[in-house]
């Protein structure tokens, strides 16, 4: 990221390398999350394997976080 978000765009995070089994990763994003809120930005996920996506589901998070789409070649 060059330059951070105007308040109505969304704070694009590349989550492709991040651990997606790990709690530490989970309260991150949780974190994360609250701290974009705060500050009227939303976030959105580039790069979300599935196992990420339903760990966050479980948590009761996947619903505060965008999800952009992956490219297919």
């Amino acid at each position: 990221m060059t330059a951070a978000p105007g308040p109505m765009e969304p704070l694009v995070v590349d989550v492709t390398d991040l651990p997606a089994n790990s709690a530490g990763t989970i309260g991150a994003l949780a974190r994360l999350r609250l701290a974009a809120r705060r500050t009227g930005h939303r976030v959105r996920l580039r790069g979300a394997t599935a196992e990420l996506r339903e760990l966050l589901e479980l948590a009761g998070l996947a619903g505060e976080f965008e999800w952009e789409a992956e490219e297919r070649e």
